[in-house]
């Protein structure tokens, strides 16, 4: 690992105040998991978990709640379509993850516009799955809340209009300016590559290969994301969007070691260590 790489994993990652408590690291608000997809949100949650966010809070098809808990009894979760419910928690949640598993039907659009609706400028929106295919289709007013898009390549194609051999680093930070200012674009490929809008700095990953070519990996991504952004105040959104995404692919790195192709619930699993380490 470079000095640079490990540079911003310390920086990001801090150590705990003793006098702390749960509600200091982030009150995260997971939506997606709709039929047939339940299992993308189940792996975006426990990699929330993991990651060390201190309220994980999932909206999901009532069907997958049991599931959900069987695998993580730390999540608390509640049917998605109560819509009083929903109201309420996103009101009181400091950071919004929609989309892992969100099927792309008139439940999923009704749902996106209800949080477009609701969250407020303080708070976080990540985009993730299908909450981009939806946005990227629909004529929706843009949030308030400062967004984050974790789109593939063919995703990243219906949201700024760029087949897969325009996407060059000139042409996806020209169009990444036309996202809100400070709106923050992780383009998932070999060598995912962060962009920020209105700002140069660019994020670029080395590490990573084709053994994270399993389903469920960007849902974990997408989880780690929001843990990071939910707890990490002390760091710029930027980078800590950038130390996630950069622990998912050093850590799967390291699987692949004894590993033909890795797991991403494997991944979330030793996240808790990896953190430790880089908090030494």
């Amino acid at each position: 690992m470079s000095k640079n790489a490990e540079n911003i994993l310390k920086r990001v990652i801090r150590v705990r105040p003793l006098d702390s408590h749960k509600g200091d690291y982030g009150r995260l608000l997971l939506i997606g998991g709709t039929y047939p997809y339940g299992g993308a949100i189940i792996m975006a949650a426990l990699a929330a978990v993991n990651s060390g966010a201190g309220l994980v809070t999932v909206a999901t098809d009532r069907e997958n709640i049991a599931p959900l808990h069987s695998h993580l009894p730390e999540a608390m979760a509640f049917d998605l379509e109560e819509q009083d419910r929903l109201t309420e928690q996103l009101t009181k949640s400091d950071l919004v993850l929609i989309g892992p598993g969100l099927a792309e039907n008139q439940l999923g659009l009704d749902i996106l516009q209800k949080v477009f609706q609701t969250v407020a400028e303080q708070q976080i929106l990540i985009m993730d799955g299908g909450a981009i295919s939806l946005f990227s289709k629909a004529a929706l007013p843009f949030p308030k809340a400062q967004t984050v898009f974790t789109p593939h390549q063919k995703e990243w194609e219906g949201l700024s209009g760029l087949s897969l051999s325009d996407q060059t680093a000139a042409a996806n930070q020209a169009a990444v300016n036309q996202l809100p200012l400070g709106s923050i674009v992780v383009q998932k490929k070999h060598g995912t590559t962060i962009y920020q809008s209105g700002q140069e700095q660019v994020f670029e990953l080395t590490v990573g290969g084709p053994y994270q070519a399993t389903g469920g990996m960007g849902d974990t991504l997408a989880g780690m994301i929001a843990a990071f952004a939910g707890q990490f105040k002390s760091s710029s959104l930027f980078e800590r969007v950038a130390a996630a995404t950069f622990l998912h692919s050093l850590i799967a790195d390291e699987l692949s070691q004894e590993a033909y192709v890795v797991l991403p619930t494997a991944i979330s699993r030793v996240i808790p260590r990896w953190m430790k380490e880089m908090n030494q």
